[in-house]
């Protein structure tokens, strides 16, 4: 029996655009018998992404340097989005009218005003399913800490530390790009491309700040420009979010969200660490396949390592002992949005938009507080 197909433009063809390409060609990997996604257009301005994507994938049909072209088309369903930050509004506002369904990315709009304006027209269209990227949960071990919070297994949470660290502006010979430019990515600087990662999971479970001292750093000022100057930095290179949260049992906790493009010997390193009364558990990208965890007895304490390994949410064909890594995180994320577009609930799914609101709240709020050195409510 032909499984139902899912017909899917992609809005910038860049990096993370390839890597849904490359995921809807390794659908087959999947032992799920929900709807297949089909990519049958493709949009950039640039010719040379265009060309990737129609030499690499036989089923595109529509290569444009006009994306209305894709909103356009009857034979298209959903579209996948990935454009500089200042587009966001504009794009996505479109796409939602226009009656296709939407996975979009971080941060969901520039700013607060373009979140809300975002988050209107999908009311406006509640034909329209909407979500936002984020790949990470969507790691085996990783699974096994979110599993770990719905159980309940930590007891009273003392605290909990989630990051998003790279290092590659570490090298000060790198080039400007639109994510160190105010006027593209915008004022939240790496809090605004690396925060929904952090934050993904904590709001997913409940763990809602209340309020937020931000410390946001700003170390490199300029950079090459490409043509022999310089060119100002103007975005925040590291952030720092010390958030107060209420947890659902009356207790509250410190909750420690960090975002750092300039941090040393990190190549791509997303983690979360919780700690409780009576357990405590980490996972980070840098070993992927580990769960680290500690149950409480008396005065001494052991952290014990067990490797989960290939033992996705939606299982694969790939053997269990085998290694889990970003591309399958990918092929996961996608697989989870399809089954909310088929109607059915994930064990985890895709960055919801009001997670999205809550996250600009959030940001707002942080910088706020670094502008005046004070602890600022969140307000949503």
């Amino acid at each position: 029996m032909a499984r139902k197909k899912v017909h899917f433009g992609v809005i910038g063809l860049g990096l993370m655009g390839k890597e849904f390409g490359s995921a809807a060609a390794r659908w087959c990997h999947l032992l799920d018998d929900g709807p297949v996604p089909e990519l049958v257009g493709a949009c950039d301005t640039d010719p040379e992404a265009v060309k990737w994507f129609t030499d690499n994938i036989p089923t595109i049909k529509i290569a444009t340097r006009d994306y209305h072209e894709l909103l356009h088309s009857d034979e298209i369903e959903a579209l996948y989005c990935a454009v500089p930050h200042n587009l966001h509004e504009q794009i996505y506002v479109d796409i939602i009218r226009a009656g296709k369904h939407l996975m979009g990315e971080k941060p969901f709009g520039i700013d607060q005003k373009a979140n809300s304006n975002i988050l209107k027209a999908i009311k406006e269209n509640p034909e329209s399913m909407v979500r936002c990227s984020s790949e990470f949960p969507f790691f085996p071990a990783c699974q096994r800490m979110i599993q770990w919070i719905r159980e309940k297994r930590f007891g009273r949470i003392m605290e909990v530390h989630a990051g998003f660290n790279h290092s590659s502006d570490m090298d000060l010979s790198k080039p400007i790009n639109w994510k160190r430019m105010i006027e593209f990515n915008g004022e939240y600087g790496c809090m605004g491309d690396l925060g929904i990662h952090t934050q993904h999971i904590p709001f997913r479970v409940g763990w809602v700040p209340r309020s937020v001292y931000g410390v946001l750093s700003n170390i490199v000022p300029e950079r090459p420009d490409g043509k022999g100057g310089a060119a100002p930095c103007r975005t925040w290179d590291n952030a720092t979010l010390v958030c107060q949260v209420d947890n659902q049992n009356g207790s509250s906790f410190p909750m420690y969200l960090e975002t750092k493009r300039l941090a040393p010997g990190a190549t791509n390193r997303w983690f979360i660490e919780v700690y409780g009364l009576e357990a405590s558990a980490k996972f980070t990208t840098e070993d992927p396949n580990a769960f680290v965890f500690l149950e409480t007895r008396g005065k001494e304490q052991a952290w014990s390592r067990v490797v989960v390994g290939h033992k996705p949410m939606i299982p694969s064909i790939t053997g269990s002992i085998f290694e889990f890594g970003f591309s399958d995180s990918i092929l996961q994320m996608w697989a989870s949005f399809l089954q909310e577009l088929d109607g059915k609930e994930p064990l985890f799914g895709c960055v919801r938009p009001e997670e999205t609101h809550l996250s600009h709240a959030l940001l707002t709020a942080a910088l706020k507080s670094n502008r005046n050195n004070t602890v600022e409510n969140v307000t949503v």
